[in-house]
């Protein structure tokens, strides 16, 4: 990862962008892409793409998809002395929330508040139980309801965690919203190589907006824009970290290279594509099994309209939806690697059927 492709993820990853409130996290992504697209849009949601335009005549159309959208909290309730009580955005972990520092999205900008935590010693000892949601409160310093309405606060306000991203090694890298920045950051990446040298195919990067509360986003764009393909792009859980069973939850390997998973909405033909694609450029792959629901934007896809041939690609993280999430650049830089080649090796007659 270049010095300046580091400056545009972190750029990424320190915009606050909960769900339903992605647009500063659209605005970075789409300023980096005008440079390195055809087009670059938008939908009424806040989804946003950029196309390159495909080399072939009547190019087919291959999309690629990640989504922008990270977790966090909402203002629930705003008590007489001036604490915030909240609900949560999407699957954030009420276990880590205590005694984290928060920025609340206000209508006059960002504004800092603490997740309260009893001390230590004022508490029972025997007590180790995680808080219900409904107990977590915030607060901002203020000592009253209308000194939280002068900072430009009310119920339905977004927040954040409040930490931003840091280089633990040469390689790794910690941060919040991880899950799924680098998703934005890796097809910026692709279709930027794509725009310097152009695949037979139309690609298209589509960042998608409320994957963490349901993939409505990407069922969005999937519908308008009916791609011929489509591969989409997200973390997955390393499980090298200690505490996790392998025989339950796999062998998934930080600096291992990315994954491709198998079954349910991944079509075969896409997968096989994929692998054979790693192949050929010597980028090590590993795999997953999905016997439900990937859990990802490719359930949203792969069944609009008449069905489109998908497929998930991810990179390892370790503690995902945490403060903490940790990624390795080297399984950033061969995912780049992957999808590239996997465009660029797409001809004009391809198809992917059932194989019937």
């Amino acid at each position: 990862m270049t010095d300046s492709a580091r400056d545009f993820f972190f750029a990424l990853l320190d915009t606050p962008s909960p769900t339903g409130f992605e647009t500063a996290g659209q605005r970075v992504w789409t300023d980096y892409l005008r440079p390195h697209a055809d087009t670059v849009e938008t939908d009424a949601y806040g989804t946003a793409w950029a196309t390159v335009n495909g080399s072939a005549p009547e190019a087919p159309h291959l999309m690629l998809d990640a989504h922008v959208d990270e977790i966090g909290f909402m203002v629930r309730h705003i008590t007489d002395e001036g604490m915030l009580y909240v609900n949560r955005i999407g699957g954030s972990d009420r276990a880590i929330a205590r005694g984290q520092r928060v920025r609340i999205l206000g209508d006059e900008g960002a504004v800092t508040g603490v997740v309260g935590n009893t001390a230590i010693h004022l508490r029972d000892r025997d007590d180790t139980s995680i808080p219900e949601v409904h107990e977590l409160f915030i607060d901002i310093g203020a000592d009253s309801a209308e000194a939280v309405a002068a900072r430009g606060l009310r119920v339905g306000h977004p927040m954040v965690f409040d930490v931003s991203p840091t280089m633990l090694t040469d390689t790794r890298i910690t941060a919040r919203a991880i899950d799924n920045r680098l998703g934005g950051f890796i097809i910026a990446q692709v279709l930027k190589r794509l725009h310097e040298e152009r695949a037979a195919w139309t690609v298209t990067a589509a960042n998608s907006v409320q994957e963490e509360i349901g993939g409505h986003g990407a069922k969005m764009i999937t519908h308008r824009l009916q791609p011929d393909v489509a591969v989409a792009f997200d973390v997955t859980h390393a499980t090298d970290s200690p505490g996790i069973s392998e025989t339950e939850h796999g062998q998934i390997k930080m600096g291992e290279g990315p994954t491709v998973t198998h079954g349910t909405s991944n079509h075969p033909q896409v997968v096989q594509r994929l692998i054979a694609a790693a192949e050929a450029a010597d980028i090590p792959l590993q795999h997953e099994p999905s016997s439900r629901r990937t859990g990802t934007d490719t359930d949203s896809i792969f069944r609009v309209r008449a069905g489109v041939p998908s497929a998930l690609v991810s990179v390892p993280l370790r503690y995902m939806h945490s403060t903490v999430e940790v990624v390795d650049t080297e399984d950033i830089d061969r995912c780049i690697d992957l999808l590239t080649a996997f465009a660029r090796a797409l001809t004009p007659t391809d198809t992917f059927d059932s194989g019937l």
